[in-house]
């Protein structure tokens, strides 16, 4: 199909969820993709921060390609080799002590909130199961993570939403303090918030927390969906503020394409969960951990210095463009906030120059892949500032 049917096709067969960009891609290599009708564009969005080595890396489809040709699916019921190579791999590069795996972010974080509840619970009885998120965040489109997540926007018809949660303004020390009380079992938070405009924490706001947390015994939940994985030029943002977690949700560039998520359990959390209490009849998934373990044995410290050199040289080209305000975020996630043009027209503008972007709230949004290359990285960019 051209570019014309493949749109036709979606519109009458597809529920309408998504604004679309005006593009239909059907194939990739590295930060390039080919739309349909044969054109070629540079992906700054990576599937929104998956494809963490861009398009159909070479060692990556090898890695799923044998792994599909051996063994699809067996469920949790069996032991299986790269569910085991994946968690061993992720428990190295964090120095937290399990894994559960899942689909994708929203359950990883369903996951953490079950698991935070309880933690509590099975320590403290009934009546200490609020979780604070703070204003800005997004956790997710389930009915907890929706509830879980902190803009107004997404709660719209949706009512009623579960109970226990409340929210705190983000890098607000003083709110914080006041929205924890005796019914607080953990604190969740994006240490970057992506959806919410790519919104930095400071210091001083996740010491108070990690402070909060450790004076009353609240679990302290670090969502990496997107954020975790190297994105940032850390292999957790977390990092970068020197704390540790109690739990961990990731997903997105785990899996670089196929869907994957998990729950990564610190010291207290790490026997929360017995038999029967959670599970996922695809978690765990054989072809999708051999792409995870593909992924997790391409991270070392040569791998992040790259996308934290790489990000520098984004942000130095971007705060010499005119029209550029400021930007915002780490590594290679940076968020673009416009001096006099609209983030909506300006993606729109690159599409039909061959640029691919994001945006999140009213700032352009670059999550380029991991693997992108300085040269590759102005290709792009000069795309955009000729946008801007």
């Amino acid at each position: 199909m051209d570019s014309k049917q493949i749109k036709q096709a979606e519109d009458r067969y597809l529920a309408d969820t998504y604004a679309r960009y005006d593009v239909a891609l059907v194939s990739g290599s590295g930060v390039r993709a080919v739309d349909a009708d044969g054109r070629e564009y540079i992906d700054f969005t990576s599937g929104i921060g998956v494809n963490s080595l861009g398009f159909c890396d070479t060692g990556w489809v090898a890695a799923v390609s044998r792994q599909a040709g051996k063994l699809q699916h067996t469920s949790n019921l069996f032991y299986t080799e790269p569910c085991t190579r994946a968690a061993e791999k992720l428990i190295g590069h964090t120095g937290l002590c399990n894994v559960f795996f899942g689909n994708s972010g929203a359950e990883a974080n369903e996951g953490a909130i079950k698991a935070a509840r309880k933690y509590s619970h099975t320590k403290y009885g009934d009546g200490r199961a609020e979780i604070i998120t703070l204003e800005g965040s997004f956790h997710g489109r389930t009915i907890a993570t929706i509830t879980a997540t902190g803009q107004d926007s997404y709660h719209k018809d949706f009512d009623p939403f579960l109970q226990g949660f409340a929210y705190a303004r983000a890098n607000d020390v003083d709110d914080i303090r006041g929205k924890v009380s005796d019914r607080t079992c953990a604190i969740m938070i994006e240490f970057v918030q992506g959806e919410g405009g790519v919104i930095e924490l400071n210091s001083e706001f996740v010491d108070e927390i990690t402070k909060v947390c450790a004076e009353r015994d609240i679990l302290l939940i670090a969502d990496e969906v997107q954020t975790g994985i190297g994105r940032t030029g850390k292999f957790m943002s977390y990092e970068h503020y020197g704390v540790t977690p109690d739990l961990v949700t990731v997903a997105k560039g785990i899996g670089s394409g196929l869907p994957i998520g998990a729950i990564v359990f610190g010291e207290k959390t790490k026997d929360v969960f017995g038999r029967g209490d959670h599970g996922s009849t695809y978690g765990g998934n054989p072809v999708a951990c051999a792409g995870a373990d593909y992924v997790l044995s391409r991270i070392d410290e040569g791998f992040l210095a790259h996308v934290a050199e790489v990000g520098a040289h984004f942000r130095e080209r971007l705060l010499a463009m005119k029209g550029v305000a400021g930007v915002s975020g780490k590594g290679l996630m940076l968020g673009v906030a416009l001096s006099d043009k609209k983030a909506a027209e300006v993606v729109k503008h690159c599409a039909a120059n061959g640029l691919l972007i994001l945006t999140a709230k009213d700032r352009v949004r670059l999550l380029p892949p991991l693997t992108i290359t300085k040269e590759e990285a102005d290709e792009g960019l000069n795309i955009l500032e000729a946008a801007l």
